[in-house]
């Protein structure tokens, strides 16, 4: 799920020049005044002092989430560092294989994850199945397959066998090279250790909170707080959003019963002035891990959505988050703030699909502004840009997994996958957002778990 304008990008991005970002210490610290500007704001909130369920439910939603940050954040600047002297272990290496002279580029990070030697030079995509365990084998050959074959990006976990017989566990993110005449030439990739993922130590936090349809609030275990159902109160009766608003309805669909818990989420939230952002996004790993750094990332999206800040300017400070914790993951992100009073939607993305836009029975994937997966490269930009919206149009954000892995037919890469632009019509004659989800759900045919948010512009 790279995401990259230049078909042929280098096998080390260059780092984008900005100043040094702030400290843990400067973050705790910021996390702190957030959350006392929250407090305030809150008690100056007529609606939520006279209240108001909706509201809040909100703000105790956000301060919670912004306590999750805080506590996340003195973790990491209490946690030990390495030994005195210890090498640093890299935890990202870059590749890139050449279909026309079956040559491939290795990076020396990658050589360090592999535990390879140099000189016995780079692993051919022949040869990389063979140093994995036969169980895990199938899925990197689907997800190479449907790369250089579909031409869709790829994204997918496994095991390599190192020279020591260990197991490590990584997560290979990729994409096809292609020559001017849209014919695919390499592959380009970046392979991550996620051990650190796959051992957690087990986490008490609560699960992260994901949107459900109209609105209301649910976690990933299904509970049902105080908090949610208030918001779930309000949301069944509420009314069709005025012209120029927004109707939301999203789901999180599980990959099938006894399945661990994954980093997948959907959010959304109003803004001071009106304006609403919307989140999906898919941290790496399975299990309480990826549980407590979803809630991690939740609660900084807000916290930084409230400060604010740009989408672009968000995925930025997120991005730095996720690389200087003490394990850092990768993660895929879509981040959109909608303003109402004049349509318009700004958007970025770090190596996450597209929103789908349905207008007027015909839908495409919006084009993508430039962003790699957050905690790829430690200081990179991120772009973003502003598409508008009309009343009736139909956006979908979604995760990877709505549906299963090769779709029957045409291809999905960046111009969007297209058993959703083939609902494009039945979505824009939908008469509501519940509506467009229950379109979406029954056409799902399995798959991984996924998150999915509507948004139906109010006519």
């Amino acid at each position: 799920m790279l995401s990259s304008q230049n078909p042929k990008p280098p096998i080390t991005p260059p780092l984008a020049k900005h100043p040094a970002g702030p400290s843990l210490d400067e973050l705790v610290v910021r996390t702190r005044r957030l959350r006392d500007d929250l407090d305030a704001a809150r008690r100056a909130d007529p609606r939520a002092t006279a209240g108001e369920p909706v509201r809040r439910a909100a703000w105790e939603l956000v301060g919670g989430w912004l306590d999750d940050v805080a506590e996340q954040l003195h973790e990491l600047r209490t946690a030990p560092g390495p030994a005195v002297g210890a090498a640093p272990v890299p935890r990202v290496g870059s590749a890139e294989w050449n279909l026309l002279t079956d040559g491939a580029v290795w990076s020396d990070e990658l050589y360090v994850i592999f535990g390879r030697a140099v000189g016995e030079g780079p692993l051919s995509l022949d040869q990389l199945p063979s140093f994995l365990p036969p169980e895990d084998q199938p899925a990197l050959t689907a997800a190479v397959t449907g790369c250089l074959v579909d031409g869709r990006p790829m994204d997918c976990e496994f095991r390599i066998t190192r020279p020591d017989g260990s197991l490590r566990a990584v997560r290979m993110a990729g994409e096809p090279v292609l020559d001017d005449d849209g014919g695919t030439v390499a592959l380009w990739a970046m392979i991550r250790d996620v051990e650190v993922v796959r051992h957690p130590v087990p986490s008490q936090r609560r699960a992260p909170a994901r949107v459900s349809g109209g609105g209301v609030a649910e976690t990933a275990e299904g509970a049902d707080s105080g908090v949610e159902r208030a918001l779930a109160e309000v949301a069944r009766g509420a009314a069709p959003p005025a012209p120029g608003g927004l109707e939301l309805a999203a789901r999180y669909l599980p990959a099938g019963r006894g399945a661990p818990l994954t980093g997948k989420w959907c959010d959304s939230l109003e803004l001071p002035g009106g304006a609403s952002l919307l989140s999906v996004g898919d941290l790496a790993g399975r299990g309480p891990a990826a549980v407590a750094g979803t809630a991690t990332a939740l609660g900084a999206i807000r916290g930084i959505a409230l400060a604010g800040q740009s989408p672009a300017a968000l995925l930025g400070h997120l991005n730095q988050l996720l690389d200087r914790g003490a394990h850092p993951v990768l993660a895929s992100v879509l981040c959109c703030r909608y303003e109402p009073r004049d349509g318009s939607l700004v958007w970025a993305q770090a190596g996450h699909p597209a929103p789908l836009l349905c207008r007027g029975g015909t839908g495409w994937a919006l084009p993508r502004p430039t962003g790699t997966l957050l905690g790829a490269v430690g200081d990179t930009a991120y772009t973003e840009r502003t598409d508008p919206l009309q009343p009736g149009d139909v956006l979908v954000l979604h995760t990877d997994g709505l549906f299963s892995d090769i779709p029957a037919r045409g291809v999905t890469g960046h111009a969007g996958d297209h058993r959703l632009i083939g609902l494009a019509g039945r979505l824009s004659a939908a008469d509501s957002a519940a509506e467009c989800l229950r379109l979406i759900v029954e056409e799902r045919d399995g798959g991984d778990d996924a998150c999915v948010l509507v948004a139906r512009v109010g006519r």
